[in-house]
């Protein structure tokens, strides 16, 4: 990646998000620092996010003394190594480890992308607050403290057309609007980081990688809607973007970006860090309020709603990590900038997660309005193997599996939801064609019937039910009156749950027999896992245009697969576990289902 950012004193930018770190960054950090120690080199040395990128980390940007960025992908402390000793000091860029974003496969991912929540993700130390002024961070709460009124912002914010990032997609304007009408001598701000949607981590490498651009977007809310105080509920399991949420926070203080008198106004504001214990279920926004009044997270009736009554009975302005982070640039760039992009109902972009059978698994940030296909196949770069993209689930475990007939469906509130899908807060794992519908429909029950908080008997217990014949139908033992079993269960947990949870648990069960139903027949009434999942229904075979590589067999667990080289092998049914770990290996699609 090539871009001047005149600079002086070059640097090394080293990507230390939980990605990063889970690819290897710490080590090739620590190379570098003892390299740039040992050698005496006047290189700066520092930390930044996560590029979204994250098939290619650990990754590690080089600023040279014109000021010119070089971006290296994959990096070993090995290759860094070289890259110091070549390109720092010799000047001799290693090009074969760069990633250069107009050509090839990195061209391919940001070309359809459109940056504003991720804009500044990879590319600012999310420690140092100058680094955050230093691309306007700050000056669109400056704006509104001393150009605007509560309404104006409001009236900014709808005009804009943002709608909350969170799943449900009610317009932003509209709550804010229904808060400052809220009498109370008190007001709260939350924001929603319990993500705990399987695939899913957009908010926490937001807080990773561009913290303030959250605190920000909370204050601005609080201007707007009457409210002076904030909570951001985070899980407890992401303990780097708890610990840079504090950073942020302490450092906002001190430069009076946030506490008393923000910008010499009357505009006091404070921010606190709630952390969750990992309960699914509060991430629905009254089970949430409750935990962090230190009760048991369960949902309650509404109305009221939050922005008449919620946080400690006060009105209550609810909004995710990715809704908190569009208000700055809205703010800065104008409604008009934000609703010129994505569709007539929804508008701006939205960052999804590709995770599952993805070539270019990571975060990606597209204009609403592109379809599933151009996110999958161009942007994510398809299953990056010889099979094809079966399907992509959406929306997390409450969400729904879209086949691939329907990639054309485009990204927009109303349109994913004809689908019987859900946006969701934005987890896409792609599936392919050796994914079994039925497993994964019992894999997503599975996940819902645990997070259950059990106060809906038929979300307690209709979940419970649905799981268990959809693991008897995996085992084999499937029935005949299954499927209207499964359906008739799906519809009263839909109907009579009281919290989201519930009423979109049955989604990926429902979509998975509205697309996949021939799936289920199989396994019912033929005995058949064609997918090659299911054990006790199928069984592997290895055909003719094996090439006798020895891969299957040297992978194989049990030692079931016999023959020598470069001759056809054998599987020995007898010992052969089903597992598939044969298949999953050849790269001639030489192992068959049988």
């Amino acid at each position: 990646m090539s871009t001047t950012n005149n600079r002086v004193k070059p640097a090394l930018v080293v990507g230390m998000s939980t990605c990063n770190i889970a690819a290897g960054a710490q080590e090739v950090y620590d190379l570098c620092q003892e390299t740039l120690t040992e050698q005496k080199l006047d290189v700066e040395l520092r930390i930044t996010g996560c590029l979204g990128m994250c098939y290619a980390e650990p990754q590690v940007q080089f600023i040279d003394a014109d000021g010119t960025t070089h971006l290296y992908a994959n990096m070993t402390a090995t290759r860094m190594r070289k890259v110091i000793a070549e390109h720092v000091v010799d000047g001799q860029p290693r090009d074969k480890w760069i990633a250069n974003p107009e050509e090839g496969e990195t061209k391919a991912l940001l070309g359809k992308q459109k940056r504003i929540v991720l804009d500044n993700c990879g590319h600012i130390d999310p420690d140092q607050l100058d680094d955050y002024l230093a691309v306007d961070g700050y000056q669109a709460l400056k704006t509104v403290l001393t150009e605007k009124s509560p309404t104006e912002v409001i009236d900014i914010m709808s005009a804009s057309g943002l709608r909350g990032r969170g799943g449900a997609g009610f317009p932003t304007g509209l709550k804010w609007k229904f808060a400052l009408g809220a009498e109370g001598d008190k007001k709260y701000i939350v924001c929603n980081a319990d993500e705990g949607d399987p695939g899913a981590f957009m908010d926490r490498t937001t807080l990773e990688s561009d913290p303030h651009a959250v605190l920000e977007g909370m204050a601005i809310g609080g201007f707007a809607t009457g409210a002076d105080e904030a909570y951001i509920y985070c899980r407890a399991e992401y303990p780097m973007a708890v610990a840079r949420l504090h950073r942020a926070i302490a450092e906002a203080e001190e430069k009076k970006y946030l506490g008393e008198k923000i910008f010499g106004t009357d505009f006091n504001f404070t921010i606190h860090v709630k952390e969750g214990a990992g309960a699914f279920v509060c991430g629905e926004e009254t089970a949430l309020l409750a935990s962090i009044e230190g009760r048991r997270g369960m949902p309650r009736i509404r109305p009221p709603f939050p922005a008449q009554s919620g946080l400690f009975g006060k009105p209550t302005t609810i909004n995710n990590v990715e809704t908190w982070a569009n208000v700055p640039w809205i703010i800065r760039n104008g409604a008009d900038a934000f609703a010129s992009y994505g569709t007539e109902k929804s508008k701006g972009t939205k960052v999804f997660a590709l995770a599952g059978k993805i070539a270019r698994g990571g975060l990606v940030e597209v204009p609403m309005g592109i379809t599933l296909d151009e996110i999958i196949h161009e942007v994510g770069g398809g299953t990056g193997t010889s099979r094809q993209v079966k399907a992509v689930q959406m929306g997390g475990p409450s969400g729904g599996c879209v086949p691939r007939e329907l990639f054309n469906t485009k990204i927009d509130y109303d349109e994913v939801n004809k689908t019987g899908a859900i946006m969701g807060s934005g987890g896409m794992v792609v599936m392919d064609d050796t994914t079994c519908m039925v497993d994964v429909a019992r894999y997503f029950l599975d996940f819902t019937q645990l997070e259950s908080c059990g106060k809906c008997t038929f979300c307690r217990i209709g979940t419970t039910r649905m799981l268990e014949i959809l693991t008897r139908i995996c085992e084999g033992k499937g029935k005949a009156e299954d499927i209207d079993t499964l359906e008739d269960l799906a519809e009263q947990i839909r109907t009579t749950s009281l919290c989201g949870l519930g009423q979109t648990a049955p989604n990926p069960v429902l979509t998975t027999l509205r697309y996949f139903r021939k799936e289920y027949e199989e396994h019912i009434h033929d005995h058949k896992c064609w997918a090659g999942k299911c054990r006790n229904l199928c069984s592997f075979e290895i055909t003719d245009q094996c090439n006798g590589c020895m891969v299957c067999k040297k992978n194989c667990p049990v030692d079931a697969i016999t023959g020598t080289k470069k001759q056809k092998h054998i599987i020995d049914q007898e010992a052969c576990i089903q597992c598939g770990v044969c298949r999953d290996f050849c790269k001639y699609d030489s192992v068959v289902v049988i």
